[in-house]
């Protein structure tokens, strides 16, 4: 959604000039009806005070103020094909590997009534649906327009370039990002980095949630569960392509916590609490069990589609039912919901067991100094 609050919090992404309307254009993109201080139906079209530029949203549901030019290195997920099962469309509870992050993202932030929240690669918006009971007003940014439809309705969200934020120095007071650092170059996160940076307010906090390269020994654990994930893929048994296009925008660029430690410092930034995860329950959970499930859906979507689907779009139109159907199960089956919120708990071992051992992936508050 676009409120009257995101409007007053808003500059220009290239002069940090103030925003000011300038009219409503009508839109055929709405998805949902407006409510609360919500701008009044219809996309708005603003202007910049400071360098004159107009822009134009093109949806009543977001803001679009990318820079006038657009950088160089570009994420891949703003190529459709990555979000051709459609999981974005629709938000369903926290679960599994999703309740990790969002627990330990609560437990670090603690955000307060009266805090100023941006997501930094917000996705659809789902965090900042789960985390509505903070009180404090959350504000979600995202290179792509991939946004849930709860999260339109719902939520403020604009999208914009992490490395050139369309706010104004010292705007928040807390942010996080969550699995974002991992799709940029060195030079994209110490942009990212600084920026963040220069919008938090003095003594403001950022979570993230990443992975470095060098892991632990006992990440020899996640090599065979993603071994025996391949040959369950081999045997049709698993399908791993749509995870294969994900990752396949992964440039991983920090090495080690020594070059994280070092990056953020050189930001402004020093690590106040961090805490490691390394997915040995979680990766045999969602990697085999879920993709075991996943597989088999898709499978009995396949033979009610290949009738009346071309063979080419069979396979995305199979995948992006079985999530479908995945989702309508969550909602309306509590053994369904029992059953995962068990393996959820199950998965929290990973952090009891291996939270204090130095390795890849991890979780991490970082204080603006």
């Amino acid at each position: 959604m676009i409120s009257e609050g995101l409007l007053s919090i808003v500059r220009c992404p290239d002069c940090h000039g103030s925003l000011v309307p300038d009219g409503v254009v009508n839109s055929t993109d709405v998805h949902g009806g407006f409510t609360g201080d919500e701008h009044p139906r219809g996309r708005p079209r603003i202007l910049c005070t400071g360098c004159g530029r107009v822009y134009d949203s093109g949806s009543a549901d977001y803001l679009d103020l990318r820079p006038a030019t657009a950088f160089t290195e570009q994420t891949k997920y703003l190529d459709e094909s990555l979000h051709a099962d459609a999981r974005h469309e629709r938000v369903s509870p926290p679960l599994l590997g999703s309740k990790i992050r969002n627990d330990m993202l609560r437990a670090f932030l603690a955000p307060a009534p009266g805090d100023l929240v941006i997501d930094l690669g917000c996705g659809s918006g789902r965090t900042l649906l789960w985390n509505r009971d903070w009180g404090a007003h959350v504000v979600g940014i995202d290179i792509a327009p991939f946004f849930s439809t709860e999260a339109r309705r719902g939520v403020d969200l604009l999208i914009g370039d992490l490395r050139k934020l369309p706010f104004a120095d010292g705007t928040f007071t807390r942010a996080f990002s969550l699995d974002v650092l991992e799709h940029l170059s060195p030079d994209a996160v110490r942009g990212m980095l600084a920026e963040a940076r220069r919008v938090l307010a003095p003594g403001g906090t950022l979570f993230v949630y990443t992975h470095v390269r060098r892991n632990a020994r006992i990440a020899i654990g996640l090599k065979w569960i993603n071994a025996l994930a391949r040959q369950l893929d081999r045997a049709g048994l698993i399908d791993l392509r749509q995870e294969h296009l994900r990752k396949s925008d992964h440039l991983n660029p920090l090495a080690d916590i020594p070059e994280l430690e070092q990056v953020a410092h050189e930001a402004g930034f020093r690590i106040a609490r961090m805490r490691y995860y390394t997915p040995i329950v979680g990766g045999f959970v969602e990697n085999i069990l879920m993709r075991v499930a996943e597989r088999a859906m898709a499978k009995r979507a396949a033979k009610r589609i290949a009738s009346t689907t071309p063979a080419d779009q069979a396979n995305a139109q199979a995948i992006k039912a079985a999530r479908t159907a995945a989702k309508d199960r969550i909602a309306r089956s509590p053994s369904t919901r029992l059953v995962l919120q068990v393996l959820s708990v199950a998965m929290k071992l990973d952090l009891v067991l291996f939270g204090r051992i130095r390795s890849g992936p991890f979780f991490a508050l970082l204080t603006r100094v």
